[in-house]
């Protein structure tokens, strides 16, 4: 029977975008399926609940290319003590970045993993403008998208998909400008001081 447990590795993972990814998920799933962020300290426990499941979901961020550092330190301690149950490692993972493509290195990487060690690999979600594509009247895209992953996984019909908002690289550009500057005078923080490269010094 199948059953999935669901790891975040985003290392703000009680507050993150993934978890919110993890939560619709969960919504869509029509078998058991479990929720729990990789922290550091519970390697071992979830390395030993993981025998229990047919299926790995890892949800993340995409982190400057590549995987969150926490995650990469939870592969490292998977592979040196490896599961006996090898269940199917699936893939949801969002970035900043309005093209979804961005997401294949880190991609790429979960993929070299699990070849060398043991595991299958099932379905992938990429989704692209990952931060604010929730918060938006686009948010049905990534429903259907993340409907259709769940389904996938359930019946090992496994599948690469993607997401993103259907909204040009300038527009998207002005809605986050638009967005980071407001952010900013929640905390006295104009626009020329975000944009700096400056951080010491700064009152």
């Amino acid at each position: 029977m199948e059953r999935i447990i669901i790891l975040n590795g985003s290392p703000r993972a009680p507050k993150s975008n993934s978890l919110k990814y993890a939560e619709v998920f969960c919504r869509y799933s029509s078998v058991e399926t479990q929720y729990f962020n990789i922290g550091k300290n519970n390697h071992g426990e979830l390395c030993s609940f993981m025998e229990n499941y047919s299926n790995i979901l890892f949800v993340f961020p995409l982190y400057a290319d590549a995987l969150p550092v926490g995650l990469l330190n939870f592969l490292k301690y998977l592979e040196a003590n490896p599961t006996i149950n090898k269940p199917v490692i699936s893939i949801l993972i969002n970035c900043g970045f309005l093209e979804y493509r961005q997401n294949m290195v880190a991609v790429e990487m979960m993929k070299f993993f699990c070849r060398e060690n043991g595991y299958r690999v099932g379905s992938i979600l990429m989704i692209g403008g990952g931060e604010a594509i929730l918060e938006t009247p686009f948010k049905f895209i990534v429903s259907i998208k993340i409907r259709q992953f769940a389904k996938s996984i359930i019946s090992r019909k496994y599948k690469i998909l993607h997401a993103t908002m259907p909204i040009t690289k300038k527009l998207f550009k002005m809605a986050a400008s638009t967005y980071w500057s407001n952010y900013g005078k929640k905390f006295g923080i104009s626009k020329i001081e975000m944009e700096t490269m400056k951080i010491e010094g700064m009152e």
